[in-house]
């Protein structure tokens, strides 16, 4: 279909363009969703950089869905703002940082021309590099640097802005077909860049626009995120009228020219509990919770123009069963059930004891484990379901404190966690955890008569004396080092790497101990995920104890989805 106001040339485009252009790659990201996330470099399930990416630029095409921005360089703000609030996964990270280096060279433009053009990418491609702690070539950066190269060369051929994006696309997608000759593991997995995919898919979608392609409607995400309960509501007028113990959810977002988030900030948090405040002189996210919604809702009129209000009567909500089990144990002082990722966690001002700390975990007994240890928050997500920066954010807000310690227990969280890091009104601090059992042990190296900074010195210590082993099946076939797996095969991961895989779950459980140098370690703890009974875990665990009888053993439900079995060896 033809867009009337496009024409086949472009010595320009206005934030009007720049709108249907993101729009269009959220639509080509939706449709590519699952090939980019079959791109997996190791055959397990957890193949979400496509879910990422799409969820990112889902995000940012919600912060401008109903502009009417022409200026493109503040539309290419709101945009690079929704893109890192939605961030989740290391290549979604990568893609909020690009459009946020396009929109820093956008600042203060009307329009993109060939020089803006030029300015943009190589802006974007100099943020994405200095995101990534060690940047390594044959990825999403790769892509981007190859597109950026062909669009200053392109610019000096020609001021045509769609010529200039074409020989983008051009360079990124030969860039991302070459990239398993720069990283062997993507040639021996037979595969490429799943983030460098993902980024040409947007890159095509943008130019699609140019070429006078209409998206008919935006795509919904595919994602496993854990379904929450239906609520079952109370007859209105034919009950007893709840007592009020928990007040008002009050939500509303502030527009204006010159917001002071800061001041707005202390104003509501000195309203109420649970207060949220985030975001910039134009835009500002407030939730609180209070008894009277007016005194928010009056300080919100006098102070920006008030859209988006949300009044939620939490006693009716708690009368249903369907208030959020952390403002329940925020007022009562009882002990809540793992919380679900759409929670916003509150623990109670009064527990000094417990450290600031902030978990990732992929099940409900892991969630279980951390709040046992002491932490503050805990977030569901991990593999195939890595939290947003907003998430993050959210989490952050909720603990008490100046300072908070991030345990990310996943390698495709710890990049959003350190975004959070440079833009959170706290101290944070980021544990590089890469599973959870490295998160175990490094909340149980806490002390919690010391100081943040002291556990976060013994926290990081006790990273390295952790071993992770992980059973699950192959996805699809593959080979890697001399071992050859069909999908469907029972395999085993050591520290993130195909190190074992046998005729049954038990047999590559067995082998991977084996792997792991079992005999050296002195506890192993087996965490037993969602399809494993606690009767076949002991089983195998009788079994362990036979081949290892020097081993402490421990056998704790995890709960974890896609993995049979997690092994932590100290």
């Amino acid at each position: 279909m033809k867009s009337e106001m496009l024409k086949d040339s472009f010595f320009s485009i206005d934030g009007s363009h720049l709108k249907q252009m993101v729009r269009m790659a959220y639509s080509y990201l939706g449709r590519n969703q699952e090939v980019i996330n079959a791109l997996n470099v190791f055959p397990v399930p957890d193949g979400d950089t496509g879910t990422n990416m799409l969820l990112t630029v889902k995000s940012a095409w919600e912060e401008i869905a109903d502009s009417d921005e022409v200026v493109i360089g503040r539309l290419a703000k709101s945009i690079a703002r929704g893109a890192l609030m939605g961030a989740r996964g290391n290549s979604g990270v990568i893609l909020s940082q690009i459009l946020r280096g396009i929109a820093r060279a956008l600042d203060d433009k009307a329009v993109c021309d060939a020089e803006t053009c030029v300015a943009a990418f190589a802006a974007g491609e100099e943020m994405a590099y200095r995101g990534v702690k060690r940047p390594v070539e044959g990825t999403i950066l790769t892509v981007m640097r190859a597109a950026t190269d062909a669009v200053e060369k392109a610019a000096r051929e020609s001021k045509d802005v769609f010529y200039i994006l074409s020989k983008a696309v051009a360079a990124a997608r030969k860039a991302e077909e070459e990239t398993p000759k720069l990283l062997d593991v993507l040639a021996q997995a037979g595969v490429t860049d799943s983030g460098g995919e993902g980024l040409c898919v947007f890159l095509e979608g943008m130019l699609a626009v140019l070429r006078g392609e209409v998206a008919e409607e935006a795509p919904e995400a595919v994602v496993a995120v854990p379904e929450t309960p239906a609520r079952v509501h109370a007859s209105k007028g034919n009950r007893p009228i709840p007592p009020v113990k928990y007040g008002f959810d009050v939500q509303f977002l502030l527009e204006g020219d010159k917001l002071d988030v800061d001041e707005i900030r202390r104003t509501i948090s000195a309203m109420g509990d649970c207060p949220l405040v985030e975001g910039d002189d134009r835009l500002v996210k407030v939730h609180v919770h209070v008894f009277d919604p007016s005194v928010p809702l009056a300080y919100a009129v006098r102070t920006g123009f008030t859209t988006d209000v949300v009044v939620e009567n939490m006693d009716d909500m708690a009368a249903q069963g369907a208030l959020p089990p952390d403002v329940i144990e925020a007022v009562e002082g009882t002990q809540a059930p793992p919380l679900e990722r759409s929670e916003l966690p509150k623990v109670p001002q009064q527990e000094t004891d417990r450290l600031p700390v902030i978990v990732v975990a992929p099940g409900d007994g892991f969630a279980e484990v951390f709040q046992s240890l002491g932490a503050h928050c805990v977030i569901k997500g991990g593999q195939a379901m890595n939290p947003s920066i907003q998430e993050l954010l959210e989490a952050i807000e909720s603990v008490p404190g100046d300072e908070v310690i991030i345990l990310p227990n996943n390698s495709n969280v710890i990049m959003a966690a350190e975004q959070v890091r440079q833009i959170a009104n706290k101290k944070v601090h980021v544990i590089p955890s890469k599973t959870v059992p490295q998160g175990i042990s490094a909340l149980l190296a806490a002390m919690h008569n010391q100081d943040v900074a002291t556990n976060v010195a013994h926290m990081e210590r006790a990273l390295r004396d952790v071993k992770t082993g992980e059973v699950t099946n192959a996805v699809r076939d593959a080979r890697f080092d001399s071992i050859e797996v069909k999908e469907g095969d029972p395999i085993g991961m050591l520290d993130g790497k195909l190190a074992a895989k046998g005729e049954s779950t038990e047999d590559v459980a067995l082998k991977l101990l084996e792997k792991m140098d079992a005999d050296e370690g002195e506890i192993l703890t087996l965490y037993c995920g969602e399809s494993v009974t606690m009767e076949e875990a002991k089983v195998l665990a009788e079994k362990i104890q036979e081949r290892h009888p020097n081993l402490e053993m421990e056998l704790v439900w995890g709960g974890q989805p896609h993995y049979h079995y997690i092994f932590s060896l100290e």
